[in-house]
């Protein structure tokens, strides 16, 4: 079984050429401000995308607490923990693809603990080492407690997606990001990196894909942010894979459901 998942999230960082995670963005659960009242509604919304993205062609899918902003810097209580694992569990007993599990905004060791409940093959971490200034106040990284826990559970074949010079939020002091990819994947163990623009659905800068790329040298590196089928050909060979959300969705807009159309065209561009 275990064989199973490494070989399954393999298949997302290495073997494909250029990966393409599909983003799964929750609405709002149950605690947060804009939650709508209806906690069914949100599985039934996860599934839909989720198979959605599976027809259209994606290599794997990740899911996000996307609609509980404003997040919690570190911790999240015990409720979205529960709902994400729930969900996590439809989506992963419904589609035959490689999940990840990103809980925002930095609570990676509920992320993990999430995905080794429901057998996901890959979290996401938005500051495995140092500290970013963010709208949440200061994000510390979680290196030395996430990749104990993930020795004490047996859980190795669980990948850990770092982020470096993360979006939606800024370095404490002036550092270059090779000296953060030294961190991140040799102190901090990663297993691949995420480099993004701005902000969710904004565009990466390709010369700073190419930058990290450089540094990381055989470690899997994707994009995190504002990939579109028009600019996809200035990264195709420049990286490992992307993580798509925003394009995906109807009309481009981070508030609509997945198109599949959209994502069809992707992937026939990808190839």
């Amino acid at each position: 079984m275990l064989a199973d998942m490494a070989s399954k999230t393999c298949s997302v960082f290495l073997a494909r050429g250029f990966g393409v995670i599909g983003m799964i963005h929750l609405l709002p659960l149950p605690g947060a401000p804009r939650f709508a009242g209806n906690a069914r509604a949100i599985a039934e919304a996860a599934i839909r995308d989720a198979a959605l993205l599976a027809e259209g062609g994606v290599h794997a899918l990740m899911i996000e607490n996307f609609g509980d902003a404003p997040f919690y810097p570190g911790s999240v209580p015990a409720h979205v923990v529960a709902h994400l694992t729930s969900i996590a569990g439809v989506v992963r007993s419904s589609i035959d693809l490689p999940l990840g599990i990103n809980c925002l905004r930095n609570d990676g060791r509920s992320a993990l603990a999430i995905a080794q409940a429901v057998g996901a093959e890959f979290i996401r971490v938005n500051v495995l080492c140092g500290v970013r200034v963010a709208d949440q106040g200061l994000l510390h990284g979680i290196a030395h407690d996430l990749l104990r826990d993930r020795a004490s559970l047996g859980a190795e074949h669980i990948k850990i997606m770092a982020d470096v010079d993360v979006k939606h939020s800024a370095p404490l002091a002036a550092r270059s990001i090779e000296d953060e990819i030294d961190d991140t994947l040799h102190r901090g163990m990663a297993d691949a990196l995420v480099v993004s623009g701005a902000g969710t659905g904004k565009a990466t800068d390709p010369e700073k894909v190419a930058r990290v790329k450089k540094r990381a040298g055989s470690s899997p590196v994707f994009i995190g942010s504002g990939v579109t089928i028009e600019s996809l050909p200035s990264f195709r060979d420049a990286c490992d894979g992307a993580i798509v959300g925003t394009h995906f969705k109807k009309n481009g807009r981070v508030d609509q459901p997945v198109d599949v159309k959209r994502v069809r065209a992707f992937m026939s561009a990808v190839g």
